[in-house]
């Protein structure tokens, strides 16, 4: 078994790394503050090819592996961790989904675009609408439904917790068509954002990872055409749990980067703050809260690029992914309240960066599947 990257992936990481800090480290605290969407570090993204990594080039992607994605999304997650969400979710669910299920005219329309992240010069992401009021956990529910009329579909219902919800040009969209057949009744559909019928609910007002543009979708009559349906008839809900697979990749690797990126600070903090005489890290309290950080670090790394590594060979990754995306969101929340701990009164303060972190943590226990959902997926993989 070979740990070694290889030059390329170390290529990527300096770039992400490189990246991180000098574009997207000059305002963080600001952009947290005043919940600012920061459309010019994803349109600099998308110059780099970060928005559509995995897509092939003939796609307009970057036609990279898995691994270089959950590398990348490491490096963009110590810093910040609402400009790699949004970046997560067009990769991993959008770009994803609809080059592996789309038609070849919805790639061609849609995917490009999507993959390069800018259409006419402007940026161009997308949106995955599966969550409803009451529809979280369990999306076998979906109360969207998407009434077949023909020659197109006409969907109504609501959507919430959309990330990239008011900035996305396109949305991919569960609805139930047939509530008889349950999730064999969901379908999925692209739909552009400009589509009448369509509204835009206020941003919400989050604990963490506040730039990002976290919005409640309305359908009110929205004409959907056919061809904009992606694969058979009650398809969507198979679509999203595969491609939701995926998605929980690109979470355990943000939460791996917010891990990393706390104890990167805590470990700096250490060296400078002096107690009774000496630096912070000398006293064994410290040391042994920054040895267990980097401990569950290193093996939340190992288990999110074995996931990668997995996908990359074709082979079944979904309790990988899970497993992933579980062990590394509580060491995100762990390490981050740990490195809060180590700075002691300093670390409750924005200026330090880590209560930011702290808070941006919570959200990858929850999203694209919450901790507890994780458990359920690995448990049925154990004992089936």
């Amino acid at each position: 078994m070979d740990f070694k990257l290889t030059e390329e992936q170390l290529m990527i990481q300096k770039a992400a790394r490189e990246f991180a800090k000098q574009q997207c480290l000059p305002g963080v605290i600001e952009r947290d503050e005043h919940q600012k969407f920061p459309k010019e570090q994803l349109e600099q993204l998308a110059d780099l090819g970060f928005l559509g990594m995995m897509a092939s080039t003939e796609n307009g992607g970057a036609g990279m592996d898995t691994l270089s994605y959950v590398i990348a999304m490491e490096e963009i997650s110590k810093v910040d961790a609402s400009v790699s969400v949004a970046m997560s979710v067009n990769n991993s669910l959008v770009c994803w989904g609809i080059e592996h299920y789309g038609t070849e005219e919805q790639k061609k329309k849609y995917l490009i675009p999507l993959a390069q992240g800018k259409k006419d010069g402007a940026l161009f992401i997308g949106a995955f609408l599966l969550s409803e009021p009451e529809a979280g956990s369990d999306a076998t529910h979906q109360h969207t439904s998407a009434l077949d009329k023909g020659d197109h579909y006409l969907l109504n219902g609501v959507k919430n917790w959309i990330t990239n919800g008011s900035t996305a040009s396109v949305y991919l969209v569960m609805a139930q068509t047939d509530a008889s057949k349950g999730p064999k009744g969901i379908n999925a559909f692209i739909i552009e954002k400009n589509t009448p019928g369509i509204t835009v609910g206020a941003k919400e007002n989050k604990l963490g990872i506040r730039g990002s543009d976290t919005h409640s979708v309305s359908f009110t009559d929205v004409k959907v055409p056919k061809e904009n349906r992606i694969g058979a008839d009650g398809f969507g809900f198979t679509f999203a749990m595969k491609t939701l697979n995926g998605g929980r990749i690109g979470i355990a690797a943000q939460a791996l980067g917010i891990a990393s990126g706390a104890y990167e600070l805590a470990l700096a903090y250490s060296k400078q703050r002096k107690s009774f005489g000496k630096p912070i890290h000398e006293h064994q309290a410290i040391q042994f809260k920054l040895a267990e950080m980097a401990t569950k670090i290193q093996s939340a790394r190992l288990l999110c690029y074995h996931a990668a590594w997995e996908k990359d060979q074709g082979l079944d990754y979904t309790n990988s992914a899970a497993m992933a995306k579980l062990h590394a969101s509580d060491t995100a929340m762990w390490v981050a309240t740990e490195a809060v701990q180590v700075h002691g009164g300093y670390g409750f303060v924005k200026e330090y960066h880590v209560e930011r972190l702290m808070r941006d943590a919570k959200i990858t226990q929850i999203y694209e599947g919450t901790s507890e959902i994780q458990k359920m997926v690995i448990g049925r993989n154990i004992t089936k």
